[in-house]
C-alpha cells in the first residue's frame, strides 16, 4: 500500500470520532453554500442523485426497522433532506432561469429526464402529473403522519406515568437492577422525546410540499418572462423550453420528498416491537384462511359477471383460494395435546425393571417452582423466554435486602397442573399457587380506578388487589388510567420474591447459615473466629437468625449481629434470650425499616387495664397461656386497629412491655401479619412516639 494513503487510514481510524461528528455541520454548510453560490449542471446532476438515493435510504430504513427509536435520528435525518431538496431547487431554479433559453439539457441530465422522457415531453402532461404528486402529498400523505404523529405525542407524555410505575414495580421486585431501571427510565423519555419531535418534524415535509408548488409556479412565470422579454423566444419556444425545465425540476424534487413523506408516515405508524414491518404485515394479513378464500369467492363472483376481464378477476380468485387452502391445511396439522405430552415424557423416562438404589431417592427441592405445560415458553430461551433471568434477578434483590444468598429455585414442568398454572413449593411443601397466561398482560388495580378494562377479572396472586388479563392492545389504556400493568413473566417472579420474604427464616438452612459464616469470615475473620463457634454454635447462631427473620427483620447488618451475640453469649445460650439482645442493638434499623427515615413514631398502645393482664398471663416462662376468650378478642382487636392503621397510610406497629413483647408477636402474627410489635427498650432515644389506637379500650 501506497506510504501515504496509510498514513491517511492510520489518521482516519484514529479521527473516526471526530470525523462522524463533523458530518452533519458540514453538510448544513454544503446546503446553504448550495444556495448561494451557482453550480453547473454536472454538479445538479450528482446532487440530485444524491438526493434520490438519500430518499431511497431513508424509506429502506423506516421500513426495515421495529421500534420508533430504531431510528431515532429520523426527525433531524427529515430536517436535513428537506433543507437539501430546498437548496438544490434554489440551485436549479438558477441554472433554469439563466441557461433555460439554450434547450432542455441547460440544468442537467436529470432534470432534462424527468421532464422529456418521463412525461414524454408534454409539459401539460408534467403539470398534471406534478399535481397528483403534490395531492398525494400533501393532502393525504403528510397530514395523516402529521395527525399520526400528534396523537402518538400525546399519548406517549399520557402513558409516561405508567410505565416509570412499571419499572419501579419490576425494580421493587428485584427483577431488574438500578442500572436496567436507568436504563429503560432513558428509553420512556427519548421515546417522548422522539415522537415530540416528529409533531413538529412533520412540518418540514408539509412546508416542502408548498414550497414545491410556489417554486414551480415562480420558475415557470419568470422563466416564460425571461425568455420572451430577455432572449426574445417566441410564446411556442419559451413555453416548451421553461415550462418544461419547471416541470422537471419539481418532479425531481417532489419524488424524494414523496418517499420522505412515506417514510414519515411509517415511522409514525409502526406499532409492535418485535418483528420488522414487513413481517408484520404479511404474518397478520394473510394468516387467516377465512379471510383469503372470502377474498377468492368475492373475486370468482366478479370474474363470471359477463363484460368484465374474466382472466384477471379469476386468476387471482385462484391465487387467494390457494392461499386459504394451505393456510387451512398448516393451521390443520394436529398439536401435541396434553396426553401425547406425558406419553412423550413417559417414554423418555428410564426403562423400569433395574434394581432400586440409592440414586433413586431424590432430595426435596428446598426452593421450588412447578410449570404446566403452557409456561414452558416462559424459561424457554429460543422463545425469548426470560423467566430465568428474573429468578436470578430476584435472589441477587432478596440477598441484597434480607441479607443471606438464598437456595437456587429448581424450575421443573408438571403436567399433573392446569395448562397455565404454576405451584411454588418450599421443601417440598405448596406455599403459592396462581395462574398466567403468555402474551397477555395483568392489570392490577392499585387503588379505586374506575376506567373498565376488557379482560379476565383476578387478583394479583402476590398481594391479592384486584387485577386483569388483558391483551397487548389495551396496554397502553390501561397504563394511562393509572393501572400497573406487568407481563406474566413479572407477575410469577413477583409472587416468587413475596413468598421468599414471607418464608425467609426457612429459607435460612443450615447449608446457608453456614455459607453467610464463610462469606463474613471474609470481611471480618478475627470476629467470626471469636464467636461462632467458639461462644455461639451454628446451630444457636442459624436459631436466632430465623427468630429475626421471622419477625421480618432483616439480617444485613450481620456485624452488630455478631457483636452482640459476643456481648451476651457468656450470659445466655437461649436463642429465644439472644435475639432480644440483638433486636435491642439493631433496634434504630428496626424502626427505620417499618417507619422510614422519620423522628416521631405514631404506635398502637394497649389498654392499661388490659397490659397488666397480659403481663401477669405471659411473663411467667415457656409454660405461660392465656384465657382463650382474651386471646380473641385481643387478635379481632389487633386485626381492625392495623388494618384501620394501614388504610390510613401509617405503619401499623404496637408498642408493648419488653416482658411480653416475643409473646405477643407470636400471638398476633396470624391474624395480623402486617402489624410489627416493638418493646419499649427498642425505640431509640433519638425519636418520639405519638400514642395513636389504644387495643382493649370500650368503643
Amino acid at each position: 500500500m501506497n506510504p501515504q494513503l496509510q498514513k491517511i487510514q492510520v489518521w482516519l481510524q484514529r479521527n473516526a470520532a471526530h470525523v462522524s461528528g463533523l458530518a452533519a455541520p458540514l453538510l448544513v454548510m454544503l446546503v446553504l453554500s448550495m444556495m448561494v453560490l451557482p453550480l453547473p449542471a454536472w454538479v445538479l446532476d450528482i446532487f440530485f442523485t444524491l438526493n434520490i438515493g438519500l430518499a431511497l435510504m431513508v424509506m429502506m430504513v423506516s421500513a426495515y426497522m421495529k421500534r420508533a427509536l430504531d431510528f431515532a435520528a429520523f426527525p433531524t435525518v427529515l430536517l436535513l433532506t428537506t433543507l437539501l431538496r430546498l437548496s438544490l431547487n434554489v440551485a436549479s431554479t438558477r441554472v433554469v432561469l439563466v441557461e433555460g433559453h439554450s434547450g432542455p439539457g441547460a440544468a442537467g441530465a436529470v432534470i432534462e429526464a424527468f421532464g422529456t422522457f418521463l412525461i414524454g415531453g408534454n409539459f401539460a402532461v408534467g403539470l398534471i402529473v406534478f399535481l397528483i404528486l403534490v395531492v398525494i402529498n400533501f393532502v393525504v400523505i403528510t397530514k395523516g403522519a402529521e395527525r399520526i404523529a400528534e396523537v402518538g405525542a400525546r399519548f406517549t407524555l399520557d402513558a409516561m406515568p405508567g410505565k416509570q410505575m412499571a419499572i419501579d414495580a419490576d425494580m421493587n421486585a428485584g427483577l431488574i437492577d438500578q442500572a436496567e431501571a436507568k436504563r429503560r427510565r432513558a428509553e420512556v423519555g427519548d421515546e417522548a422525546d422522539f415522537f415530540g419531535s416528529m409533531d413538529g418534524a412533520s412540518k418540514f415535509v408539509r412546508g416542502d410540499a408548498v414550497a414545491g408548488i410556489l417554486i414551480l409556479v415562480i420558475n415557470i412565470v419568470g422563466g416564460f418572462a425571461i425568455g420572451v422579454f430577455q432572449h426574445g423566444l417566441s410564446v411556442g419556444a419559451a413555453a416548451d423550453s421553461y415550462i418544461t425545465l419547471a416541470v422537471g425540476d419539481a418532479l425531481v424534487a417532489q419524488i424524494p420528498g414523496l418517499l420522505i413523506s412515506v417514510a414519515s408516515a411509517m415511522v409514525v405508524s409502526r406499532v409492535g416491537k418485535e418483528e420488522e414491518l414487513g413481517a408484520q404485515i404479511v404474518g397478520q394479513m394473510f394468516e387467516s384462511p377465512k379471510v383469503l378464500g372470502v377474498t377468492g369467492g368475492v373475486l370468482f363472483l366478479l370474474g363470471v359477471v359477463p363484460g368484465m376481464p374474466h382472466t384477471v378477476f379469476l386468476g387471482f380468485a385462484a391465487l387467494f383460494g390457494g392461499l386459504a387452502y394451505w393456510q387451512a391445511r398448516e393451521q390443520a396439522k394436529p398439536k401435541p395435546s396434553e396426553a401425547e405430552v406425558q406419553a412423550a415424557a413417559a417414554a423418555a423416562a428410564p426403562p423400569e425393571g433395574g434394581e432400586a438404589s440409592w440414586d433413586d431417592l431424590q432430595p426435596v427441592d428446598l426452593l421450588g417452582l412447578e410449570l404446566g405445560y403452557r409456561l414452558i415458553t416462559l424459561v424457554d430461551k429460543t422463545r425469548q423466554g426470560d423467566l430465568l433471568t428474573r429468578i436470578k434477578g430476584v435472589r441477587k434483590k432478596f440477598a441484597q435486602e434480607v441479607g443471606f444468598l438464598p437456595p437456587a429455585v429448581h424450575v421443573r414442568d408438571n403436567l399433573e397442573l392446569r395448562p397455565s398454572n404454576y405451584r411454588i413449593t418450599l421443601r417440598g411443601v405448596v406455599v403459592g399457587e396462581g395462574e398466567v397466561f403468555p402474551g397477555q398482560h395483568l392489570a392490577i388495580n392499585p387503588g379505586h380506578i374506575k376506567t373498565p378494562l376488557i379482560g379476565t377479572a383476578t387478583t394479583d396472586p402476590a398481594f391479592g388487589l384486584p387485577a386483569q388479563w388483558i391483551d397487548e392492545r389495551q396496554k397502553e389504556t390501561a397504563q394511562m388510567a393509572g393501572y400497573t400493568v406487568v407481563d406474566s413473566e413479572t407477575v410469577l417472579a413477583t409472587h416468587l420474591s413475596h413468598l421468599m420474604q414471607v418464608h425467609a427464616a426457612k429459607l435460612l438452612s443450615r447449608t446457608e447459615t453456614q455459607e453467610l459464616v464463610e462469606h463474613v469470615a471474609k470481611l471480618a475473620p478475627k470476629l467470626i473466629e471469636e464467636v461462632v463457634p467458639k461462644m455461639v454454635s451454628i446451630g444457636v447462631f442459624q436459631k436466632v437468625l430465623q427468630l429475626l427473620l421471622d419477625e421480618a427483620v432483616n439480617i444485613r447488618d450481620i456485624r452488630t449481629i455478631i457483636e452482640a451475640l459476643a456481648e451476651h453469649a457468656s450470659q445466655t445460650q437461649d436463642p429465644v434470650e439472644l435475639a432480644r439482645r440483638v433486636r435491642q442493638a439493631l433496634a434504630p434499623a428496626i424502626v427505620q425499616q417499618i417507619y422510614g427515615p422519620v423522628n416521631e413514631l405514631e404506635v398502637i398502645a394497649i389498654e392499661p387495664g388490659l397490659e397488666r393482664l397480659l403481663t401477669q398471663a405471659l411473663s411467667g416462662g415457656p409454660m405461660a397461656a392465656l384465657d382463650p376468650g382474651v386471646a380473641d378478642m385481643l387478635t379481632k382487636s389487633a386485626a381492625a386497629v392495623a388494618n384501620k392503621q394501614e388504610e390510613a397510610g401509617v405503619p401499623a406497629c404496637l408498642l408493648v412491655p419488653d416482658a411480653i413483647r416475643s409473646a405477643m408477636a407470636r400471638l398476633l402474627r396470624r391474624a395480623a401479619p402486617r402489624l410489627q410489635v416493638l418493646a419499649h427498650s427498642e425505640i431509640p432515644e433519638t425519636h418520639l412516639i405519638r400514642i395513636g389506637p389504644i387495643l382493649g379500650e370500650p368503643a
